[in-house]
């Protein structure tokens, strides 16, 4: 039985890994396809420095992202109320419904954060009063927004 080799991945393969990679597979795969189809390089010490060096330099990034995420957390959640103008009936029902598209145009306008529509999460609103937005920030990030649907000037 043959020994296995190491190659690293330049390319993602299916059932096998990601890009950046260290697999063992068996020779004749590294040899007669991974390799040719330049999928894959054989894992030399300095191939193996390089793939250490990239991954150190992902796992810095990933803090960075991480640092920065807090940081508008931060400043999201100190803003405090803010306030969105909705056409409102009399028994305080809304004419149609508070968005995440307004939700996020209200803070880019107000807080100056510009977020992403598909980052935030509210309850269904239909009604005047205080809710909160929650905003994904990050994959372990979320902020808290508080705001209130007020009747728009001029409404009933």
């Amino acid at each position: 039985m043959a020994k296995r080799v190491q190659v690293v991945l330049k390319a993602p393969v299916v059932k096998l890994g990601t890009t950046g990679e260290v697999v063992e597979v068996a020779p004749g795969y590294a040899r007669n396809y991974l390799i040719p189809q330049g999928k894959a390089v054989a894992a030399t010490a300095s191939v193996l420095r390089q793939v250490e060096r990239r991954q150190e330099q992902e796992r810095q990034r990933k803090i960075r992202e991480k640092e920065e995420a807090l940081a508008r957390k931060t400043a999201l959640e100190v803003i405090g109320q803010l306030t969105i103008a909705m056409t409102a009936g009399e028994n305080g029902s809304l004419f149609g419904s508070v968005t995440e598209k307004d939700v996020a145009e209200m803070l880019q306008t107000k807080a100056g954060q510009v977020v992403d529509r598909r980052e935030i999460t509210i309850p269904e609103i239909r009604k005047l009063g205080t809710y909160e937005a929650q905003v994904r920030l990050h994959p372990e990030v979320i902020a808290t927004v508080r705001f209130q649907v007020i009747p728009a000037k001029g409404a009933v």
